[in-house]
């Protein structure tokens, strides 16, 4: 009789054959990683539960994370739990009735001329404690806001000019 085979080899089989059918799964990857991981440190053996993956999903960002944050690590189990049954037929697919759906995406704010004008003078008003730097960042961050309003370019963007 063979030895079973460990979740964290499951994991590692699942994602060479999703990358070999193109697939790139960095992020996946890293989450999958540390589900295995928390299924080995509290020592579960047996088939993966959805109890067990919700106790996981509770615990992101030290057990702060909010239900949208829990209902996405969940849906990062879905696919892989579903391949996995092909070898444990016991394991639980999650669905979202544990935590709901996720969330879209929130529709981006377009600011209004007059917000704009008033976000660059509170840009301009941080500097008043009179040293030079206080003055100087005053100065980038007016100058920062007003680049990213005239251009629209991402912060992001605008940061590595």
């Amino acid at each position: 009789m063979s030895a079973p085979v460990t979740l964290m080899a499951r994991v590692d089989q699942y994602l060479a054959e999703r990358r070999h059918a193109g697939f790139e799964l960095s992020t996946m990857g890293h989450g999958l990683a540390r589900f295995a991981r928390y299924v080995d440190q509290i020592g579960h053996h047996g088939p993966l539960t959805v109890d067990l993956m919700a106790a996981w999903a509770s615990q992101a960002k030290g057990g702060h994370g909010d239900r949208a944050t829990s209902a996405r690590q969940l849906r990062l189990l879905r696919p892989f739990t579903g391949w996995l049954r092909q070898f444990e037929p016991t394991t639980e697919v999650p669905d979202e009735a544990i935590f709901g759906p996720v969330p879209g995406r929130t529709a981006p704010h377009i600011y209004r001329e007059q917000e704009i004008v008033e976000l660059l003078a509170a840009a301009r008003g941080l500097g008043h404690s009179g040293s030079v730097l206080d003055s100087l960042r005053a100065a980038v961050i007016e100058t920062l806001f007003g680049l990213i309003a005239s251009t629209g370019l991402r912060i992001s963007e605008a940061l590595k000019l």
